[in-house]
């Protein structure tokens, strides 16, 4: 079975490798030295093999995507406010990469540079990226390892970090999920549960206000296991703000999962853990014009919140020399069946 194969090359002549994880008897994996994308994620059903993620063709594609399909996302999910902050006294300007905002990383961020593979065996892959001093505007020189570890039904990341100055430091996970492995099923009817307690409420161009809401009463309650079809409302103020759903959850630190996600079409469950104080949540409403005919897949990124950076009142999101970042990201699946009910989907995910 062929365990590395080449993806293409950028425009650079660069060339990019895809390294495969797993052996086809169970859960499978296929990474890129390219922004450590998740190119591939497929679980055999029912006599097939389901893909769980969506993906690009080749390296090129993955390069100019303007979706951030699969990558890993840093130094800073999501957005940067001005694209600007203030640090121990010192003001940094970040590259605007949205408007006059900074979004995952900027330019490139991790999603575009190419990761040194320290280690790769059939159930594993480790990748290393230095992020030097001023890239992207950032403070410090980063040395940042992301590791893959594959098991029959589960897929761990784990992001291990050490900086030589103070830097905001927020690394996050953005494959797109349709467990339905067909893009003709929408990704929006796949069920979600999240044990929120509350959103962070935004402004036209998707920066947080500042505000932590209740989820009570509102479309980001999915205390009780629901689709986005019938939990949105497209009168709401924020779904018009982003579109649909573009928001960021603040979880519930009582429980060690972050999501659950179940497509009744193909029987596919999914749980996502991680120790992280927040969730995004992204209906992939923006591939129908980035991607035509890809179909759509729900974003569900573990991360600190957005903005945090400019906003004092938010969990701070700063790495500072001496100390030793870690956060473990788990994909765990299960196939509790077609059209099952929730109780059968939370017994076979084992949640709480």
């Amino acid at each position: 079975m062929e365990r590395i194969r080449p993806f293409g090359q950028l425009d650079d002549g660069t060339a990019v490798h895809a390294y495969r994880l797993g052996d086809g008897d169970g859960l499978c994996a296929q990474i890129l030295d390219l922004g450590g994308i998740l190119a591939r994620l497929q679980l055999p059903v029912e006599g097939r093999r389901v893909d769980l993620v969506l993906g690009l063709a080749d390296a090129r594609a993955y390069f100019a995507d303007p979706a951030y399909l699969g990558i890993l996302v840093g130094r800073y999910g999501n957005r940067i406010g001005g694209a600007a902050f203030e640090l121990d006294g010192r003001h940094h300007q970040l590259a605007a990469n949205e408007g006059q905002h900074h979004l995952h990383g900027g330019l490139l961020g991790f999603g575009r540079r190419l990761w040194t593979v320290r280690e790769h065996r059939p159930d594993a892959l480790v990748l290393h990226y230095r992020s030097p001093d001023g890239e992207e505007g950032y403070p410090g020189n980063l040395e940042v390892t992301a590791s893959y570890r594959l098991h029959p039904d589960r897929l761990d990341l784990r992001f291990e970090a050490r900086t030589d100055a103070a830097t905001p430091f927020n690394p996050t996970h953005h494959p797109y999920f349709n467990l339905a492995g067909d893009p003709a099923v929408p990704a929006a009817a796949q069920w979600l549960q999240v044990p929120a307690a509350g959103y962070l409420p935004v402004d036209a161009a998707l920066i947080p206000t500042g505000e932590v809401a209740a989820v009570a009463g509102t479309p980001f309650d999915f205390h009780r296991a629901a689709t986005l079809h019938a939990n949105a409302d497209p009168a709401d103020p924020q779904l018009r703000a982003g579109g649909g759903y573009d928001h960021c959850l603040v979880l519930d630190p009582r429980h060690r999962y972050c999501a659950a996600l179940y497509s009744p079409h193909s029987g596919v469950a999914m749980r996502i853990d991680c120790d992280a104080p927040a969730l995004q949540l992204y209906g992939g409403h923006g591939l129908d014009t980035q991607h035509p005919g890809l179909g759509r897949g729900l974003c569900l990124e573990p991360q600190d919140y957005p903005d945090a950076p400019n906003r004092p009142a938010f969990p701070p999101a700063i790495l500072r020399p001496g100390q030793a970042y870690r956060r473990d990201i788990g994909y765990r699946f299960a196939v509790p069946g077609r059209d099952r009910d929730w109780n059968a989907v939370a017994e076979a995910l084992e949640l709480p």
